[in-house]
């Protein structure tokens, strides 16, 4: 076996040393980059209803087609802060937009249905689904049979299973996970073909502005806002995740 001089011992250990040096300052130089962009983070603001956020744009809600298209300048400059889908946020918006027009005495933000979907449905990405090009979420999102399990409430089937696969109990269905009952009530055509497709961002978005509207009256005022949520979901837990994205939201950050 050839012997190692004691030269080439410390001349390997020398290596070793500079290596552990450079790693060492690679990972503090790291650690002062994620601590600084921690630090230029913008507070989330307290308090309820959580702010509007970036204005909508104007646009020609009465365009033929996918309308909420117009929107693609002012959600691709929104959405790799926020870490919301493209079409996902032009849903959004536009959803906001025609509220904005049909029921101006509500007051519903964008901010506010970003919220309610990044707790639902991760903005239609739950389980590695994905928001296609026309809105349509796929595979398609849906919850667990309502069939009164631990924690689950019981609501037997409403629709034949016509509408969220399940003959013998409902399940909350799309990106906005609407029990059938609801979306027979509400359920909007959005995106003009013709269909209120609860598996679209877009005609869900635009029904959950309806329904949280008519649920919750003024969404400008505190007790609008709760009433509304609350009627979505009534756990406090789940009024205070959607108002921490939508305030997150409303600063121009992720929760």
């Amino acid at each position: 076996m050839e012997k190692v001089s004691g030269r080439q011992t410390l001349r390997g250990l020398g290596a070793f040393t500079v290596g552990l040096v450079v790693i060492l300052l690679i990972g503090l130089a790291f650690v002062a980059l994620v601590a600084r962009d921690r630090h230029d983070l913008v507070d989330i603001p307290e308090g309820i209803p959580p702010g509007a956020g970036i204005a909508v744009p104007p646009i020609d809600l009465d365009a033929p087609g996918r309308t909420a298209g117009q929107l693609r300048s002012w959600a691709m400059d929104l959405s790799p802060d926020l870490g919301i889908p493209i079409v996902s946020l032009e849903a959004y918006g536009y959803a906001a937009a025609v509220m904005a027009r049909s029921r101006p005495d509500c007051g519903i933000a964008w901010t506010t249905l970003a919220g309610i979907a990044a707790i639902e449905s991760k903005h239609g990405t739950y389980h590695g689904s994905e928001v296609e090009a026309d809105g349509k979420v796929s595979p398609p999102i849906r919850g667990v049979p309502l069939d009164g399990s631990p924690g689950v409430a019981v609501i037997a089937d409403t629709d034949g299973g016509a509408l969220d696969g399940d003959p013998d109990y409902d399940r909350a269905m799309g990106p906005f996970q609407f029990i059938p009952e609801t979306w027979k009530r509400f359920g909007t055509d959005a995106n003009g073909d013709g269909f209120a497709d609860h598996d679209s961002i877009d005609d869900a978005a635009l029904t959950a502005g309806k329904y949280l509207c008519v649920s919750g009256g003024d969404l400008t005022s505190p007790d609008g806002w709760q009433r509304a949520v609350k009627t979505y979901n009534q756990s406090t837990k789940y009024l205070l995740d959607v108002r921490n994205a939508a305030a997150a939201y409303s600063v121009g950050r992720a929760p």
